[in-house]
């Protein structure tokens, strides 16, 4: 860019394509900057210029510059390629970063953000902007996407490993050959890239990628959600893991009272495990990754609830889930890793069986509904007279 179509680009205003900032800014907002541009159309984040048009130039540009390095590679998710210039003026050096529109569409910031452009600036994308990105490049699910910061390095190959020797699959297939089979790598210019869905099922450290994927659990006394826990826990790890390490926390705080029958006590818990387990795998398979929050587990005195982040799919119904009719799957890679494990059916029954079990175990039905962009599901103790 020269000067004279720099002077164009600032008559012209701020618009759909260009935006203006008198000096450095934050990372987190460059990044909201830059990843806005590659979700749309592309376009020009141009420093030394105010929002009132003057052109005031940046005090040091190589800074500026390498900051732009760092944030489009660490800070975006794909990394973004940007191309940078800079142009002489009298008021000092402008640094304009050309965004190209991207090819890894949908980005988001490293905080989990989606943005996009629009002829007022930048703002968060909507589901429906979300839906229409991945629909844009093919695909229709977020677990698909490439994490092209990660590689296959960042996969626990032992995990996997004993996976595959716990379904059985023969050995001699590689494990390279074997995750691309199941689309949990995917290559991109050569090289084989982990998708979000293989770091979550067998990442080393998958919150170092996908720092929203989580659990926090809770045990708080009495029955209102504003009382202090008396214990919490941050749970971290594969889904797998954490699945374990949820079920792991509610035996601790469940009680599981003994009868005498014949000559043995006999354990019979207040909530059937399985009715837990199938709670706890339906948030983690069907939560919607996108969603920059963590799944919710709390143990009330009267109660425990999961919260899951991302309501029901399109077209689903509570009715329809409640009768084991539904059978819409948000992550079908996860799910069906999770089926391979024999971690749930295929038949989509799974919420239905847990209100049969719950209600058999203590006369009362859970309670499902879906408050904001959370699906609850709230399991009723049974006391002990």
């Amino acid at each position: 860019m020269d000067s004279f179509e720099l002077q164009r680009r600032i008559a012209e205003g701020e618009n759909i394509h260009t935006e203006f900032k008198e000096g450095p800014i934050h990372p987190d907002d460059l990044a909201a900057a830059l990843v806005a541009f590659a979700n749309t159309d592309g376009g020009q984040l141009i420093f030394g210029v105010t929002d009132d048009r003057r052109l005031v130039g940046v005090p040091d540009p190589d800074a500026l510059m390498r900051q732009v390095d760092q944030v489009a590679y660490q800070n975006c998710e794909p990394p973004l390629t940007v191309v940078q210039e800079t142009v002489p003026t009298e008021a000092g050096t402008v640094v304009v970063i050309n965004v190209p529109k991207g090819d890894l569409r949908p980005y988001r910031t490293r905080r989990g953000d989606f943005f996009v452009r629009t002829t007022s600036g930048r703002r968060r994308a909507s589901r429906q902007e979300l839906l229409r990105l991945f629909q844009a490049v093919e695909s229709l699910f977020y677990e698909e996407t490439l994490v092209l910061r990660a590689s296959i390095g960042d996969l626990d190959s032992q995990a996997f490993t004993r996976f595959r020797q716990r379904l059985g699959v023969d050995l001699q297939v590689d494990d390279r050959q074997l995750l691309l089979n199941w689309h949990l790598l995917r290559e991109y210019e050569g090289s084989p890239f982990p998708t979000v869905a293989a770091l979550l099922l067998f990442g080393r450290e998958p919150q170092g990628f996908l720092p929203h994927a989580y659990i926090t659990a809770a045990r708080i006394p009495g029955t209102d959600s504003a009382a202090a826990p008396s214990d919490a826990k941050r749970i971290e790890g594969t889904l797998f893991s954490m699945l374990e390490d949820a079920v792991r926390f509610l035996r601790i705080h469940l009680q599981v009272p003994h009868r005498i029958q014949g000559f043995e006590p006999e354990a019979h818990p207040e909530l059937p495990e399985g009715a837990l387990r199938e709670t706890l795998v339906n948030a983690l398979v069907h939560r919607d990754y996108t969603i920059s929050a963590p799944v919710r587990l709390f143990v009330f005195d009267d109660r425990v609830e999961v919260h899951n982040p991302g309501g029901f799919p399109n077209t689903v119904t509570l009715d329809m889930v409640k009768s084991g009719l539904a059978h819409v799957l948000r992550n079908p890679l996860i799910y069906t890793s999770f089926y391979r494990a024999g971690l749930v059916t295929d038949t989509g029954s799974g919420i239905r069986r847990t209100i049969l079990l719950v209600k058999k175990a203590t006369g009362m039905e859970p309670d499902i509904r879906e408050e904001g962009s959370e699906l609850v599901v709230s399991l009723p103790r049974r006391r002990e007279a």
